[in-house]
Protein backbone atom coordinates (compact mmCIF):
# COMPACT_ATOMS: atom_id res chain seq x y z
CA UNK A 1 0.00 0.00 0.00
CA UNK A 2 1.01 3.69 -0.83
CA UNK A 3 1.46 5.55 1.97
CA UNK A 4 0.36 9.63 1.97
CA UNK A 5 3.50 11.83 2.35
CA UNK A 6 4.02 11.81 6.37
CA UNK A 7 3.70 14.86 8.83
CA UNK A 8 5.83 13.24 11.38
CA UNK A 9 9.33 15.00 11.73
CA UNK A 10 10.86 11.87 14.37
CA UNK A 11 10.24 9.04 11.67
CA UNK A 12 10.81 6.29 14.19
CA UNK A 13 6.85 4.88 14.15
CA UNK A 14 6.52 4.74 10.00
CA UNK A 15 10.08 3.23 9.73
CA UNK A 16 8.92 0.06 12.28
CA UNK A 17 5.37 -0.44 10.43
CA UNK A 18 5.76 -4.23 9.42
CA UNK A 19 6.91 -4.91 5.28
CA UNK A 20 4.21 -4.43 2.96
CA UNK A 21 4.00 -7.78 1.63
CA UNK A 22 2.95 -8.61 5.62
CA UNK A 23 0.57 -6.11 6.33
CA UNK A 24 -3.51 -7.27 6.28
CA UNK A 25 -6.21 -6.13 3.45
CA UNK A 26 -7.53 -2.96 4.17
CA UNK A 27 -10.90 -2.34 2.55
CA UNK A 28 -12.85 1.17 2.79
CA UNK A 29 -16.24 0.08 0.85
CA UNK A 30 -18.51 2.44 2.96
CA UNK A 31 -18.12 5.73 2.22
CA UNK A 32 -18.35 6.18 5.90
CA UNK A 33 -14.71 5.23 6.25
CA UNK A 34 -13.16 7.06 3.24
CA UNK A 35 -11.29 9.63 4.95
CA UNK A 36 -9.15 12.88 3.27
CA UNK A 37 -5.54 12.35 2.92
CA UNK A 38 -4.51 14.90 5.51
CA UNK A 39 -6.45 13.91 8.92
CA UNK A 40 -5.53 14.43 12.31
CA UNK A 41 -8.30 12.66 14.48
CA UNK A 42 -8.10 15.07 17.34
CA UNK A 43 -9.51 17.70 15.65
CA UNK A 44 -12.10 15.77 13.60
CA UNK A 45 -12.99 14.30 17.99
CA UNK A 46 -12.89 17.86 19.70
CA UNK A 47 -12.06 20.96 17.48
CA UNK A 48 -15.13 19.94 14.83
CA UNK A 49 -17.19 18.64 17.72
CA UNK A 50 -16.86 22.02 19.38
CA UNK A 51 -18.10 23.44 15.88
CA UNK A 52 -21.14 20.88 15.16
CA UNK A 53 -22.00 20.90 18.55
CA UNK A 54 -21.24 24.07 20.81
CA UNK A 55 -18.65 24.63 23.65
CA UNK A 56 -21.31 24.60 26.00
CA UNK A 57 -22.40 20.99 25.35
CA UNK A 58 -21.34 18.57 28.29
CA UNK A 59 -18.83 16.07 27.82
CA UNK A 60 -16.67 14.75 30.38
CA UNK A 61 -18.57 14.55 33.88
CA UNK A 62 -17.07 12.19 37.35
CA UNK A 63 -18.83 10.88 39.67
CA UNK A 64 -18.21 13.52 42.64
CA UNK A 65 -19.54 16.04 40.08
CA UNK A 66 -16.84 17.48 37.99
CA UNK A 67 -18.07 18.48 34.72
CA UNK A 68 -15.53 19.51 31.38
CA UNK A 69 -17.98 20.72 28.65
CA UNK A 70 -16.92 20.40 24.94
CA UNK A 71 -15.13 23.95 25.22
CA UNK A 72 -13.12 23.32 28.47
CA UNK A 73 -11.83 20.06 26.91
CA UNK A 74 -11.00 21.48 23.53
CA UNK A 75 -8.83 24.39 25.42
CA UNK A 76 -7.49 22.26 28.00
CA UNK A 77 -6.22 19.57 25.13
CA UNK A 78 -4.96 22.94 23.46
CA UNK A 79 -2.81 23.81 26.62
CA UNK A 80 -1.69 19.99 26.92
CA UNK A 81 -0.25 20.24 23.17
CA UNK A 82 1.00 23.81 24.26
CA UNK A 83 3.09 22.22 26.56
CA UNK A 84 4.40 19.22 24.57
CA UNK A 85 5.63 21.14 22.30
CA UNK A 86 6.49 24.48 23.85
CA UNK A 87 7.84 23.36 27.28
CA UNK A 88 9.40 20.13 26.46
CA UNK A 89 10.02 20.29 22.26
CA UNK A 90 7.58 17.62 21.35
CA UNK A 91 7.90 17.23 17.55
CA UNK A 92 5.16 15.61 14.84
CA UNK A 93 6.09 11.63 15.25
CA UNK A 94 7.72 11.75 19.17
CA UNK A 95 5.90 9.35 21.13
CA UNK A 96 3.85 10.18 24.45
CA UNK A 97 3.20 7.87 27.22
CA UNK A 98 0.29 7.77 29.28
CA UNK A 99 -0.33 6.74 32.06
CA UNK A 100 -3.51 7.15 34.61
CA UNK A 101 -6.87 5.80 35.30
CA UNK A 102 -10.28 7.11 33.13
CA UNK A 103 -10.61 10.91 34.37
CA UNK A 104 -10.94 14.00 32.53
CA UNK A 105 -7.40 14.89 32.13
CA UNK A 106 -6.25 11.57 30.64
CA UNK A 107 -8.40 12.68 27.94
CA UNK A 108 -7.40 15.97 27.62
CA UNK A 109 -3.64 14.29 27.43
CA UNK A 110 -4.42 12.18 24.63
CA UNK A 111 -5.92 14.56 22.54
CA UNK A 112 -3.36 16.80 22.95
CA UNK A 113 -0.80 14.08 22.13
CA UNK A 114 -2.77 14.01 18.84
CA UNK A 115 -2.83 17.79 18.15
CA UNK A 116 0.77 18.23 18.62
CA UNK A 117 1.27 14.96 16.20
CA UNK A 118 2.49 12.67 18.69
CA UNK A 119 2.36 8.91 18.63
CA UNK A 120 0.29 8.21 21.96
CA UNK A 121 1.26 5.09 23.82
CA UNK A 122 -1.29 4.80 26.59
CA UNK A 123 -0.25 2.46 29.27
CA UNK A 124 -2.47 0.69 32.19
CA UNK A 125 -2.00 2.28 35.30
CA UNK A 126 -1.74 -0.71 37.02
CA UNK A 127 1.15 -2.08 35.17
CA UNK A 128 4.43 -2.08 37.40
CA UNK A 129 7.75 -0.52 36.93
CA UNK A 130 9.47 -3.78 35.33
CA UNK A 131 6.18 -4.16 32.98
CA UNK A 132 6.62 -0.64 31.81
CA UNK A 133 10.44 -0.33 31.12
CA UNK A 134 10.45 -2.98 28.42
CA UNK A 135 7.76 -1.06 26.63
CA UNK A 136 10.05 2.18 27.37
CA UNK A 137 13.18 1.28 25.79
CA UNK A 138 11.43 -0.41 22.85
CA UNK A 139 9.16 2.51 21.87
CA UNK A 140 11.82 5.19 23.54
CA UNK A 141 8.81 8.04 23.99
CA UNK A 142 10.28 11.39 24.56
CA UNK A 143 7.34 12.46 27.52
CA UNK A 144 5.82 10.81 30.25
CA UNK A 145 2.61 12.31 31.32
CA UNK A 146 1.01 10.26 34.23
CA UNK A 147 -1.35 10.76 36.98
CA UNK A 148 0.78 11.67 40.38
CA UNK A 149 -0.74 8.58 42.29
CA UNK A 150 1.25 6.58 39.98
CA UNK A 151 3.81 8.47 38.65
CA UNK A 152 6.74 7.01 40.85
CA UNK A 153 6.62 3.91 39.23
CA UNK A 154 6.96 5.41 35.72
CA UNK A 155 9.97 7.31 36.83
CA UNK A 156 11.22 4.02 38.40
CA UNK A 157 10.58 2.38 34.62
CA UNK A 158 12.07 5.26 32.89
CA UNK A 159 15.71 5.45 34.48
CA UNK A 160 15.56 1.46 34.51
CA UNK A 161 15.17 1.78 30.85
CA UNK A 162 18.46 4.39 30.37
CA UNK A 163 15.68 6.62 28.31
CA UNK A 164 15.76 10.27 27.55
CA UNK A 165 12.06 10.51 28.84
CA UNK A 166 10.94 13.23 30.79
CA UNK A 167 8.21 12.04 33.49
CA UNK A 168 5.59 15.18 34.41
CA UNK A 169 2.87 14.04 36.57
CA UNK A 170 -0.73 16.05 36.56
CA UNK A 171 -3.36 15.93 39.32
CA UNK A 172 -0.83 16.83 41.96
CA UNK A 173 -1.43 20.41 42.60
CA UNK A 174 1.91 21.83 42.81
CA UNK A 175 4.14 24.13 40.93
CA UNK A 176 5.46 21.74 38.69
CA UNK A 177 2.14 19.57 37.49
CA UNK A 178 1.16 19.61 34.06
CA UNK A 179 -1.96 21.38 35.13
CA UNK A 180 -0.16 24.58 36.77
CA UNK A 181 1.57 24.48 33.23
CA UNK A 182 -0.86 24.30 31.59
CA UNK A 183 -2.88 27.55 32.97
CA UNK A 184 -0.07 29.60 31.59
CA UNK A 185 -0.92 28.91 28.44
CA UNK A 186 -3.33 30.03 26.29
CA UNK A 187 -5.52 27.10 25.08
CA UNK A 188 -4.71 28.30 21.29
CA UNK A 189 -3.21 25.57 19.08
CA UNK A 190 -3.00 24.75 15.53
CA UNK A 191 -3.30 21.16 15.35
CA UNK A 192 -0.31 19.49 13.46
CA UNK A 193 -1.68 18.38 9.61
CA UNK A 194 -0.84 14.72 9.93
CA UNK A 195 -1.61 12.07 7.10
CA UNK A 196 -4.88 10.03 7.75
CA UNK A 197 -1.89 7.28 7.61
CA UNK A 198 0.38 8.50 9.97
CA UNK A 199 0.92 6.44 13.09
CA UNK A 200 -1.48 7.83 15.62
CA UNK A 201 -1.54 5.15 18.58
CA UNK A 202 0.87 2.07 19.63
CA UNK A 203 -1.42 -0.05 21.70
CA UNK A 204 0.17 -3.03 24.01
CA UNK A 205 -1.94 -5.88 23.55
CA UNK A 206 -3.71 -7.42 26.72
CA UNK A 207 -1.23 -10.24 27.09
CA UNK A 208 -3.99 -13.21 27.61
CA UNK A 209 -0.97 -15.24 26.60
CA UNK A 210 1.53 -13.36 29.11
CA UNK A 211 3.91 -11.20 26.38
CA UNK A 212 2.03 -7.93 24.78
CA UNK A 213 2.21 -7.47 21.60
CA UNK A 214 2.14 -3.48 20.18
CA UNK A 215 -0.19 -2.97 17.46
CA UNK A 216 -0.21 0.56 15.24
CA UNK A 217 -2.82 2.37 14.32
CA UNK A 218 -3.41 5.74 12.05
CA UNK A 219 -5.23 8.97 12.38
CA UNK A 220 -7.91 7.05 10.59
CA UNK A 221 -8.28 4.16 12.73
CA UNK A 222 -9.50 5.96 15.62
CA UNK A 223 -12.40 7.73 13.70
CA UNK A 224 -13.23 4.56 11.25
CA UNK A 225 -14.35 2.21 14.34
CA UNK A 226 -16.79 5.29 15.82
CA UNK A 227 -18.00 5.18 11.92
CA UNK A 228 -18.67 1.49 11.53
CA UNK A 229 -19.64 0.18 14.83
CA UNK A 230 -20.59 2.98 17.01
CA UNK A 231 -22.74 4.62 14.07
CA UNK A 232 -24.14 1.68 12.66
CA UNK A 233 -24.58 0.06 16.10
CA UNK A 234 -24.91 1.70 18.98
CA UNK A 235 -26.33 4.99 17.01
CA UNK A 236 -25.83 7.42 19.76
CA UNK A 237 -26.91 10.59 20.35
CA UNK A 238 -25.93 13.78 21.63
CA UNK A 239 -28.00 13.67 25.24
CA UNK A 240 -26.58 10.24 25.99
CA UNK A 241 -24.50 9.38 28.52
CA UNK A 242 -21.43 7.05 28.25
CA UNK A 243 -20.24 5.01 31.16
CA UNK A 244 -18.25 1.56 31.98
CA UNK A 245 -15.29 -0.21 33.47
CA UNK A 246 -12.83 -0.71 30.90
CA UNK A 247 -9.94 1.99 31.06
CA UNK A 248 -9.07 4.12 28.42
CA UNK A 249 -5.61 2.72 27.96
CA UNK A 250 -7.54 -1.02 26.68
CA UNK A 251 -8.96 -0.37 23.05
CA UNK A 252 -12.42 -1.36 24.21
CA UNK A 253 -12.29 1.35 26.60
CA UNK A 254 -10.93 4.04 24.59
CA UNK A 255 -13.69 3.72 21.50
CA UNK A 256 -16.56 3.22 24.17
CA UNK A 257 -15.71 5.85 26.31
CA UNK A 258 -13.59 8.70 24.59
CA UNK A 259 -14.13 8.19 20.92
CA UNK A 260 -17.70 7.36 20.57
CA UNK A 261 -19.36 10.24 22.80
CA UNK A 262 -16.74 12.46 21.28
CA UNK A 263 -17.67 11.47 17.61
CA UNK A 264 -21.37 11.51 18.43
CA UNK A 265 -21.38 14.81 20.63
CA UNK A 266 -22.23 12.80 23.53
CA UNK A 267 -21.17 13.01 27.29
CA UNK A 268 -19.01 10.36 29.12
CA UNK A 269 -18.92 9.48 32.79
CA UNK A 270 -15.71 8.92 33.29
CA UNK A 271 -15.22 6.08 36.15
CA UNK A 272 -11.60 5.34 38.03
CA UNK A 273 -12.59 2.03 39.09
CA UNK A 274 -15.94 0.61 40.36
CA UNK A 275 -16.81 -3.05 41.45
CA UNK A 276 -20.48 -4.24 39.40
CA UNK A 277 -22.22 -2.66 42.44
CA UNK A 278 -20.93 0.55 42.24
CA UNK A 279 -21.12 0.54 38.24
CA UNK A 280 -24.81 -0.20 38.52
CA UNK A 281 -25.53 2.31 41.47
CA UNK A 282 -23.46 5.14 39.49
CA UNK A 283 -25.63 4.49 36.03
CA UNK A 284 -28.70 5.20 38.50
CA UNK A 285 -27.29 8.35 40.26
CA UNK A 286 -26.41 9.66 37.49
CA UNK A 287 -28.88 8.30 34.60
CA UNK A 288 -26.12 6.50 32.39
CA UNK A 289 -27.64 5.55 28.61
CA UNK A 290 -24.91 3.84 27.31
CA UNK A 291 -22.95 1.18 29.30
CA UNK A 292 -19.69 -0.55 28.57
CA UNK A 293 -18.45 -3.76 30.69
CA UNK A 294 -17.95 -7.32 30.35
CA UNK A 295 -20.20 -9.80 30.67
CA UNK A 296 -19.38 -10.93 34.23
CA UNK A 297 -20.16 -7.39 35.52
CA UNK A 298 -23.94 -7.75 34.09
CA UNK A 299 -24.00 -11.13 35.96
CA UNK A 300 -22.86 -10.13 38.93
CA UNK A 301 -25.45 -7.04 39.28
CA UNK A 302 -28.11 -9.58 38.47
CA UNK A 303 -27.13 -12.23 40.89
CA UNK A 304 -27.02 -9.33 43.89
CA UNK A 305 -30.25 -7.98 42.50
CA UNK A 306 -29.12 -4.80 41.37
CA UNK A 307 -31.02 -4.69 38.03
CA UNK A 308 -33.65 -1.93 38.55
CA UNK A 309 -30.32 0.18 38.79
CA UNK A 310 -30.11 -0.31 35.10
CA UNK A 311 -33.56 1.16 34.08
CA UNK A 312 -31.53 4.50 32.44
CA UNK A 313 -29.73 2.15 30.74
CA UNK A 314 -31.28 1.78 27.06
CA UNK A 315 -27.31 0.69 25.32
CA UNK A 316 -25.98 -2.25 27.16
CA UNK A 317 -22.92 -3.26 25.23
CA UNK A 318 -20.93 -6.80 26.40
CA UNK A 319 -17.38 -7.35 25.07
CA UNK A 320 -14.01 -8.61 26.04
CA UNK A 321 -15.43 -11.79 26.94
CA UNK A 322 -18.31 -14.22 25.14
CA UNK A 323 -21.99 -13.57 26.27
CA UNK A 324 -23.70 -16.91 26.99
CA UNK A 325 -27.38 -16.93 25.50
CA UNK A 326 -28.23 -17.70 29.28
CA UNK A 327 -26.60 -14.35 30.29
CA UNK A 328 -28.04 -11.88 27.43
CA UNK A 329 -31.60 -13.75 28.05
CA UNK A 330 -31.36 -13.20 32.19
CA UNK A 331 -30.33 -9.44 31.81
CA UNK A 332 -33.18 -9.07 28.69
CA UNK A 333 -35.89 -10.44 31.49
CA UNK A 334 -34.88 -8.20 34.60
CA UNK A 335 -33.91 -5.08 32.64
CA UNK A 336 -35.63 -4.90 29.21
CA UNK A 337 -31.60 -4.44 27.82
CA UNK A 338 -30.93 -6.32 24.79
CA UNK A 339 -27.27 -6.12 25.55
CA UNK A 340 -25.26 -5.90 22.35
CA UNK A 341 -22.44 -8.26 22.22
CA UNK A 342 -19.28 -7.90 20.26
CA UNK A 343 -16.19 -9.14 19.24
CA UNK A 344 -12.65 -6.85 18.84
CA UNK A 345 -9.06 -6.87 19.34
CA UNK A 346 -6.36 -4.56 20.01
CA UNK A 347 -5.17 -5.32 16.76
CA UNK A 348 -8.13 -4.25 14.93
CA UNK A 349 -8.88 -1.52 17.24
CA UNK A 350 -12.25 -2.16 18.67
CA UNK A 351 -15.74 -4.54 17.34
CA UNK A 352 -16.23 -5.88 14.14
CA UNK A 353 -18.67 -8.49 14.48
CA UNK A 354 -21.84 -7.39 16.11
CA UNK A 355 -25.43 -6.90 16.17
CA UNK A 356 -28.25 -4.99 18.08
CA UNK A 357 -32.00 -4.70 18.37
CA UNK A 358 -34.32 -7.31 16.65
CA UNK A 359 -31.19 -8.60 14.87
CA UNK A 360 -29.64 -10.37 18.10
CA UNK A 361 -30.11 -14.06 18.39
CA UNK A 362 -28.64 -14.55 21.59
CA UNK A 363 -25.53 -16.70 21.96
CA UNK A 364 -24.36 -15.79 18.51
CA UNK A 365 -21.88 -12.67 18.26
CA UNK A 366 -23.73 -11.57 15.58
CA UNK A 367 -22.52 -10.48 11.94
CA UNK A 368 -19.99 -8.22 10.29
CA UNK A 369 -20.27 -5.18 11.38
CA UNK A 370 -20.67 -2.57 8.50
CA UNK A 371 -17.37 -2.00 6.89
CA UNK A 372 -16.03 -5.47 7.90
CA UNK A 373 -16.29 -9.08 6.34
CA UNK A 374 -15.57 -12.01 8.05
CA UNK A 375 -15.32 -15.46 6.92
CA UNK A 376 -14.39 -18.87 9.00
CA UNK A 377 -10.85 -20.60 7.47
CA UNK A 378 -10.44 -24.33 8.37
CA UNK A 379 -7.19 -25.88 9.03
CA UNK A 380 -5.97 -24.96 5.21
CA UNK A 381 -6.76 -21.83 4.74
CA UNK A 382 -9.99 -22.77 2.60
CA UNK A 383 -13.31 -20.78 3.88
CA UNK A 384 -14.97 -23.87 6.00
CA UNK A 385 -18.44 -24.77 5.55
CA UNK A 386 -21.40 -23.51 6.92
CA UNK A 387 -21.64 -24.64 10.60
CA UNK A 388 -18.17 -25.92 10.49
CA UNK A 389 -15.21 -24.96 13.45
CA UNK A 390 -12.59 -23.25 11.80
CA UNK A 391 -10.80 -20.15 12.32
CA UNK A 392 -12.53 -16.69 12.57
CA UNK A 393 -10.87 -13.90 10.05
CA UNK A 394 -12.05 -10.62 9.11
CA UNK A 395 -10.59 -7.52 6.93
CA UNK A 396 -12.05 -4.35 6.98
CA UNK A 397 -10.69 -0.73 7.38
CA UNK A 398 -8.46 -1.62 9.93
CA UNK A 399 -5.64 -3.93 10.10
CA UNK A 400 -3.00 -5.86 12.32
CA UNK A 401 0.39 -3.98 12.26
CA UNK A 402 2.62 -5.41 14.82
CA UNK A 403 5.50 -2.69 15.74
CA UNK A 404 8.64 -3.91 13.77
CA UNK A 405 6.57 -6.68 12.13
CA UNK A 406 7.28 -9.19 15.28
CA UNK A 407 4.97 -12.02 15.20
CA UNK A 408 2.70 -10.00 12.32
CA UNK A 409 2.59 -13.58 10.53
CA UNK A 410 0.88 -14.97 13.75
CA UNK A 411 -2.23 -12.64 13.50
CA UNK A 412 -2.24 -11.99 9.61
CA UNK A 413 -2.23 -14.49 6.99
CA UNK A 414 -2.87 -14.02 3.06
CA UNK A 415 -4.25 -10.71 3.60
CA UNK A 416 -6.92 -12.01 6.68
CA UNK A 417 -6.72 -11.09 10.32
CA UNK A 418 -6.81 -14.20 11.94
CA UNK A 419 -8.03 -13.35 15.34
CA UNK A 420 -7.07 -16.80 17.28
CA UNK A 421 -10.67 -17.52 18.22
CA UNK A 422 -12.64 -20.62 16.56
CA UNK A 423 -16.37 -19.69 15.57
CA UNK A 424 -18.84 -21.51 13.13
CA UNK A 425 -20.93 -19.51 10.95
CA UNK A 426 -24.71 -20.54 10.39
CA UNK A 427 -26.99 -20.44 7.11
CA UNK A 428 -27.49 -17.10 8.05
CA UNK A 429 -24.36 -15.68 8.07
CA UNK A 430 -24.05 -15.19 11.86
CA UNK A 431 -20.48 -16.23 13.79
CA UNK A 432 -21.19 -18.51 16.93
CA UNK A 433 -18.13 -18.50 19.01
CA UNK A 434 -16.52 -21.55 20.37
CA UNK A 435 -13.49 -21.02 21.91
CA UNK A 436 -10.32 -19.45 21.81
CA UNK A 437 -8.61 -21.43 19.16
CA UNK A 438 -5.70 -21.73 21.97
CA UNK A 439 -8.41 -22.72 24.47
CA UNK A 440 -10.34 -25.43 22.68
CA UNK A 441 -9.84 -28.30 25.18
CA UNK A 442 -9.21 -31.67 23.21
CA UNK A 443 -10.02 -34.92 25.48
CA UNK A 444 -10.78 -38.07 24.86
CA UNK A 445 -11.07 -36.92 21.02
CA UNK A 446 -13.93 -34.22 21.72
CA UNK A 447 -13.55 -31.24 20.79
CA UNK A 448 -14.57 -29.39 23.82
CA UNK A 449 -14.82 -25.26 24.34
CA UNK A 450 -13.86 -23.89 27.91
CA UNK A 451 -16.48 -20.98 27.26
CA UNK A 452 -19.47 -23.87 26.61
CA UNK A 453 -18.33 -25.40 30.01
CA UNK A 454 -18.05 -22.38 31.51
CA UNK A 455 -21.70 -21.13 30.44
CA UNK A 456 -22.92 -24.25 31.90
CA UNK A 457 -21.27 -23.78 35.20
CA UNK A 458 -21.82 -20.21 35.67
CA UNK A 459 -26.07 -20.96 35.40
CA UNK A 460 -25.34 -22.53 39.17
CA UNK A 461 -27.24 -20.43 42.11
CA UNK A 462 -23.98 -20.53 44.22
CA UNK A 463 -21.71 -19.73 41.39
CA UNK A 464 -20.22 -15.96 40.61
CA UNK A 465 -18.00 -16.79 37.99
CA UNK A 466 -15.68 -19.58 36.49
CA UNK A 467 -12.92 -20.25 34.32
CA UNK A 468 -12.05 -23.67 32.37
CA UNK A 469 -8.72 -24.86 30.95
CA UNK A 470 -7.59 -27.83 29.58
CA UNK A 471 -4.79 -29.95 31.77
CA UNK A 472 -2.36 -32.69 30.46
CA UNK A 473 -3.66 -36.06 31.06
CA UNK A 474 -2.31 -39.52 30.68
CA UNK A 475 -5.62 -41.29 29.36
CA UNK A 476 -7.85 -38.73 27.76
CA UNK A 477 -5.19 -36.40 26.31
CA UNK A 478 -6.30 -33.58 27.83
CA UNK A 479 -9.24 -32.95 30.87
CA UNK A 480 -11.69 -30.41 32.15
CA UNK A 481 -10.36 -28.21 34.74
CA UNK A 482 -12.69 -25.47 36.14
CA UNK A 483 -11.94 -22.69 38.63
CA UNK A 484 -15.05 -21.67 40.01
CA UNK A 485 -15.74 -18.49 42.22
CA UNK A 486 -19.04 -19.17 44.54
CA UNK A 487 -21.13 -16.52 46.18
CA UNK A 488 -20.21 -15.20 49.32
CA UNK A 489 -21.20 -17.55 52.04
CA UNK A 490 -21.47 -20.25 50.21
CA UNK A 491 -18.86 -22.91 51.41
CA UNK A 492 -16.78 -24.54 48.80
CA UNK A 493 -16.07 -28.22 50.14
CA UNK A 494 -15.74 -31.97 48.39
CA UNK A 495 -20.11 -31.50 48.40
CA UNK A 496 -20.34 -28.47 46.99
CA UNK A 497 -17.66 -29.43 43.87
CA UNK A 498 -19.86 -32.80 42.98
CA UNK A 499 -22.89 -30.85 43.08
CA UNK A 500 -21.39 -28.38 40.82
CA UNK A 501 -19.81 -31.35 38.60
CA UNK A 502 -23.15 -33.37 38.49
CA UNK A 503 -25.21 -29.85 37.47
CA UNK A 504 -23.31 -29.60 34.62
CA UNK A 505 -23.45 -33.19 33.30
CA UNK A 506 -27.22 -32.40 33.28
CA UNK A 507 -27.01 -28.85 31.65
CA UNK A 508 -24.68 -29.79 28.74
CA UNK A 509 -22.98 -33.36 27.39
CA UNK A 510 -21.85 -35.07 30.26
CA UNK A 511 -18.45 -35.34 28.78
CA UNK A 512 -17.84 -31.86 29.00
CA UNK A 513 -18.14 -31.57 32.70
CA UNK A 514 -15.19 -30.40 34.58
CA UNK A 515 -13.19 -33.29 36.17
CA UNK A 516 -11.40 -31.63 38.37
CA UNK A 517 -12.79 -28.21 39.88
CA UNK A 518 -11.33 -25.91 42.25
CA UNK A 519 -12.87 -23.18 44.55
CA UNK A 520 -10.73 -20.01 44.09
CA UNK A 521 -11.63 -16.49 45.50
CA UNK A 522 -10.75 -14.70 42.31
CA UNK A 523 -9.80 -15.72 38.89
CA UNK A 524 -6.53 -13.78 37.51
CA UNK A 525 -7.06 -10.90 34.68
CA UNK A 526 -5.21 -8.28 33.28
CA UNK A 527 -5.72 -4.50 33.98
CA UNK A 528 -8.20 -4.64 30.88
CA UNK A 529 -10.20 -7.24 33.07
CA UNK A 530 -10.04 -10.12 30.20
CA UNK A 531 -8.92 -13.87 31.89
CA UNK A 532 -5.78 -15.06 31.90
CA UNK A 533 -5.73 -18.49 31.01
CA UNK A 534 -2.09 -19.49 31.19
CA UNK A 535 -1.73 -18.42 34.63
CA UNK A 536 -4.24 -21.15 35.16
CA UNK A 537 -3.24 -23.79 33.67
CA UNK A 538 0.10 -22.83 36.16
CA UNK A 539 -1.79 -23.37 39.33
CA UNK A 540 -2.56 -26.57 41.16
CA UNK A 541 -5.62 -28.22 41.07
CA UNK A 542 -8.14 -30.65 43.28
CA UNK A 543 -7.79 -33.81 43.50
CA UNK A 544 -10.06 -35.45 40.16
CA UNK A 545 -13.26 -36.28 40.69
CA UNK A 546 -14.77 -39.71 38.22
Amino acid sequence: MNLSTSAHVDTFSRDNLPPAELWPTLEFTIPDVQYPDRLNAATALIDDAVARYGSDAPCLRTPDGELWTYGQLLKRANQVAQVLTEDFGVVPGNRVLLRGPNNPWIAACWLGALKAGGVVLTTMHALRAGEIAPLIKQLRPVVGLADHRFVEELRTAASGASGAMTVLAYGAGDSNDLAALCEAKSGIFSNVETAADDVALMGPTSGTTGIPKITMHFHRDILAIADTFSNHLLQPRPDDLFAGTPPLAFTFGLGGLLVFPLRAGASTLLIERATPDELAKLCADHSVTVLFTAPTAYRAILKNGHAELLRSVRVGVSAGENLPASVWKEVHEKTGLKLIDGIGSTEMLHVFISSNGDDIRPGSTGIAVPGYRAVILDNDGNEAGQDELGRLAVIGPTGCRYFGGTKQTDYVSNGWNITGDTFHRDADGYFWYEARSDSMIISSGYNIGAPSVEAAIDKHGDVLESAVVGKPDNERGHIVAAFVVLRDGVVGDDAKRKEIQDFVKQTIAPYKYPRELTFVDSLPRNPSGKLQRFRLQEQPTDLKSS
